[in-house]
């Protein structure tokens, strides 16, 4: 034991670091001699630490293996939180970024109608047209416009329904674009009238989502010949490629909306108004009905 202590002894004194002149990188310095070192060597102090402080501000450029601030506080971060890079994505992570990617890509690569001057330029108006003939606005007034001409019961009754089944697509987009919020692949203000249909985001495609409705709710209703039949899928078809087109809606925006529309049709077939709800119906909406007393 004794020759141990001595040997511990010897190595203490040949150590570099127990030199007077060295005893300060051992000493964690406190508070008391930080404030009497403001005092006495103010100016000195305050010129060693500005460097110091520019780093900290400029890039953070103190490396983290430094261990703990002097107050105790865990260092900074090297970097910001969302400029770190995900070492260890999920498979599931990687799939929905990558079609995502590529339905941006190829939608922004068949919007060849947008800009005026193009490949697509002789096609704009003819596709603005096609557009149209799917939009809220000219549905709901047509629908209107036959409801009032109309005279048999049995044709009010196919009309009231398909009006009550575009009032719903009408809210239901409006109220999920509303909550999702996605932009269109070229970031377009909307228009005048995408504004009176409330159609200002992305998805889902408003005029694929009514297309769809409106074709299988005619060929449902309608007797139809088989080229009729054709026509009007090929109809509903276009009107959700040319949202495209004139870069409004990406790809997914137009597949979601063929899928709600035909969801909103069969919500439709099953709450279907009889022939004397549809009366009642017509009649508060002309003032003309008078309830029994």
């Amino acid at each position: 034991m004794p020759g141990s202590q001595a040997r511990c002894r010897a190595r203490d004194r040949n150590n570099i670091l127990n030199r007077p002149e060295f005893l300060s990188l051992n000493q964690t310095p406190c508070r008391e001699q930080a404030g009497e070192a403001r005092g006495g060597a103010g100016p000195r102090r305050s010129m060693i630490r500005q460097p110091s402080q520019q780093d900290d501000t400029g890039g953070r450029s103190r490396d983290s293996s430094e261990g703990p601030a002097p107050d105790g506080a865990p260092p900074p971060s090297r970097y910001p939180e969302q400029d770190c890079m995900q070492l260890n994505p999920t498979f599931r992570g990687i799939a929905m970024s990558s079609l995502l990617a590529i339905d941006i890509s190829l939608s922004k690569r068949l919007g060849v109608c947008v800009a005026s001057r193009g490949g697509g330029a002789p096609l704009h108006s003819m596709v603005t047209l096609l557009a149209l003939t799917g939009h809220a606005l000219t549905w709901i007034c047509g629908t209107l416009i036959c409801l009032w001409r109309s005279n048999t019961l049995a044709g009010q009754e196919v009309l009231v329904n398909l009006l009550l089944a575009l009032l719903l697509d009408l809210m239901t987009v409006a109220g999920m674009q509303k909550l999702v919020k996605r932009r269109g692949p070229w970031d377009f203000p909307p228009g005048f009238l995408d504004y009176v249909a409330m159609d200002t985001y992305s998805f889902p495609a408003a005029h694929a989502s009514r297309a769809a409705m409106v074709a299988k709710f005619l060929l449902n209703h309608l007797v139809l010949a088989v080229p009729l039949r054709i026509l009007l899928y090929l109809w509903a078809f276009l009107v959700g490629v040319s949202r495209v087109l004139l870069g409004k809606h990406h790809l997914s925006d137009v597949g979601c909306g063929f899928a709600l529309g035909f969801l909103h049709f069969s919500l439709v077939e099953s709450v279907w108004l009889d022939s004397a709800t549809c009366q009642t119906l017509i009649s508060i909406g002309t003032l003309r009905w008078t309830p029994l007393v």
